[in-house]
């Protein structure tokens, strides 16, 4: 009888374990909703934001161009209703237009209806004289539409004022679709109407509460781009599978508590890990994003508001157009890539060619950002380098990370050696700085995915975590290898082996 209560014991001990574990997988899980949904909220608007930002330029862009060609028509003499004819047919996206004179004469349409003779004065009574005086365009707002209303000086009517109104079928097609048919979300992306239509993309199903809305600008008064979480992808249903899973597990913990124990312990562990270094993968990715966007939208925004009268000029900010989006380019080709190795789905066009240009051309579309970082450069190629197995774009891509990294890790000492060389029968590439160097100790796991080396030497520098990661993927493809040499504080040399062809 005396040793009867001692199963009863271990059963309460490991009731009260699992209990506690119950109680703090609770509590776990409520904190991984909270962040799971910020998280889902901060990529949704990121997204969003950059949907409306591609659909106002777009729109924009298509409403200048038309406006010029109309300009254009308008400087004819004979200009009249059949040159407008003939604009509309060239210009889809507006499905009316109205032409009057500074006196308030409609030159065009030559017959109207009662509804657009009201659209027409509405108008009117939105265009003060400045505006005939200074000229433009803008968006007004006008009996239940939008219309583009500008003033075209010159003509040999004197100044007139014209009014767009854009047909809602081909901006889907031409402006939508065109603009967002390729867009990647974290959730299902819709285009709402003033009325909170979808006319664009997933529909707002019943039940369903988008993620988040934004606005577009004046372009679309009213309209807004909405996110709605996939389906079972939502913060709260991922929390309840995950709830189910823990349960089962606790129920297992029951029988062999110290197994659920250990097993509980490295899943939270991993799970942990994982999601730290995906959360610090997403914000990188996310900045290193938007500063050539910064960049891009400001220098176009200038060029745009025709603040840059000389041609010399002009032509270096278009330069910087050019590289920032190959630079944009580069951010999304690696992560596309990284995507395309983690689903096994990375496919290479190897072919015998030179290594020669794709040095000189990576080392060129990097000009602009070494010149203004007071980077020096040496670039060394060995005459009669023999032609190697390779593709030219993955080569490219990983030469360039290489570079890339050399940049941001050289501190103050701000020189770049890049070489090529023949290395038996196939050829080396060697890209080396002096900059922080690499710890012995470390020098096999900066090619592992998301690792970034030391702590304090790299603060402040932002990395997504993977450009090494592919540089060893796109070199072991080739049949090569890729190995780092140098000590910490005297910089890194880093060499693309590639072997030559049979």
């Amino acid at each position: 009888m005396g040793a009867r209560p001692a199963p009863l014991l271990i059963f309460g001990a490991v009731f009260a374990a699992a209990f506690v574990l119950a109680a703090l997988g609770y509590f776990s899980l409520r904190r991984w909703e909270v962040a799971a949904e910020r998280e889902l909220r901060g990529q949704a608007r990121d997204t969003a934001q950059m949907a409306a930002e591609k659909v106002e330029m777009a729109l924009v862009r298509a409403e200048q161009d038309a406006i010029a060609a109309l300009q254009a028509a308008a400087l004819a003499p004979d200009f009249g209703a059949a040159a407008v004819e003939a604009w509309k047919a060239r210009h889809a996206l507006f499905d009316a237009v109205y032409v009057l004179d500074r006196q308030g004469r409609v030159l065009y349409p030559v017959s109207w209806t009662r509804d657009e003779a009201d659209l027409v004065t509405a108008m009117r009574a939105e265009i003060s004289q400045g505006f005939w005086d200074r000229g433009g365009r803008r968006h007004v707002e006008v009996g239940g539409h939008v219309l583009l209303a500008a003033v075209i000086p010159g003509s040999s009517r004197g100044p007139l004022l014209v009014g767009l109104r854009r047909d809602d079928q081909v901006l889907h097609r031409e402006v939508l679709e065109k603009t967002l048919g390729g867009t990647e979300s974290p959730g299902s992306l819709a285009i709402l109407d003033g009325n909170g239509r979808a006319v664009f993309g997933s529909p707002a199903l019943d039940r369903a509460e988008p993620v988040l809305t934004v606005p577009f600008g004046e372009a679309l008064p009213a309209w807004r781009v909405a996110l709605y979480p996939p389906a079972g992808l939502s913060p709260r249903e991922m929390v309840r599978r995950q709830a189910m899973i823990f349960m089962a597990a606790l129920a297992l913990l029951l029988v062999v508590i110290a197994g659920g124990l250990v097993a509980t312990y490295r899943l939270v562990r991993r799970e942990s890990e994982i999601a730290r270094l995906k959360s610090d993968f997403v914000a990188n990715v996310s900045h290193d994003l938007k500063t050539p966007l910064a960049l891009i939208r400001m220098f176009a925004e200038t060029l745009e508001m025709d603040r840059v009268p000389d041609e010399r000029r002009r032509r270096e900010y278009y330069g910087v157009l050019t590289r920032e989006s190959e630079r944009l380019s580069r951010l999304i080709d690696n992560v596309l890539d990284f995507s395309r190795i983690e689903s096994g789905g990375q496919r290479y066009q190897i072919a015998p060619g030179p290594v020669e240009p794709i040095v000189h051309e990576v080392i060129e579309s990097f000009r602009h950002p070494l010149h203004q970082q007071g980077f020096t450069v040496d670039v060394t190629v060995e005459p009669d380098l023999p032609d190697v197995p390779l593709d030219g774009d993955a080569m490219k891509q990983a030469l360039a990370n290489l570079v890339d990294n050399a940049m941001k890790y050289s501190g103050d000492r701000r020189h770049v050696r890049v070489a090529a060389r023949r290395d038996g029968a196939g050829v080396a590439v060697e890209v080396a700085d002096d900059g922080i160097g690499v710890p012995l100790s470390e020098r096999e796991r900066i090619f592992e995915k998301f690792y970034r080396v030391g702590r304090s030497e790299t603060q402040g520098r932002r990395g997504s975590g993977v450009g090494l990661a592919l540089v060893k993927h796109i070199v072991e493809a080739h049949g090569g290898r890729v190995t780092v040499d140098g000590r910490p504080g005297e910089g890194s040399c880093f060499t693309l082996h590639l072997p030559g062809g049979s």
